[in-house]
């Protein structure tokens, strides 16, 4: 869908509304969509991401963008969870900046992972990093 406000109109009314989360966390949030739409429905017509599917272009997008300074960062703007990009996504919806599908929630964004683990843990020594669970063989 193609807006008929600005990214900044809209982060304006988004703010008035809504003040816990920075300017930039929406400017990154719109730029993290960009990132999971090109990701996972590359030549596609429906341009379409679920939740999750955000999430995961959201996590790929802060950790190139911000590398080990990624958790700070997000802290510093206000986005401690999945369901925090979720409630920028529909601050966007709300002030008529995206658009929607039917089937779509809030609720999409809930879960995922943790972005205490999700934003260190790549930038970790390799004698730092978690172990993965055995598989009892």
């Amino acid at each position: 869908m193609q807006s008929q406000i600005s990214l900044g109109e809209a982060i304006h009314l988004c703010i008035q509304k809504d003040p816990r989360y920075h300017p930039s966390a929406y400017e990154l949030v719109r730029d993290a969509l960009h990132h999971a739409c090109n990701k996972f429905r590359d030549g596609a017509d429906d341009k379409h991401v679920t939740g999750q599917e955000l999430l995961e272009g959201f996590r790929e997008h802060v950790t190139r963008e911000f590398g080990p300074m990624s958790l700070t960062i997000l802290d510093e703007w206000g986005l401690s969870a999945g369901l925090d990009v979720g409630n920028i996504v529909y601050n966007l919806i709300d002030v008529g900046y995206f658009g929607r599908n039917d089937g779509d929630s809030l609720e999409d964004f809930q879960g995922g992972y943790d972005f205490a683990t999700a934003f260190t843990s790549p930038f970790l020594p390799s004698s730092q990093q978690p172990k993965p669970a055995s598989s009892g063989l």
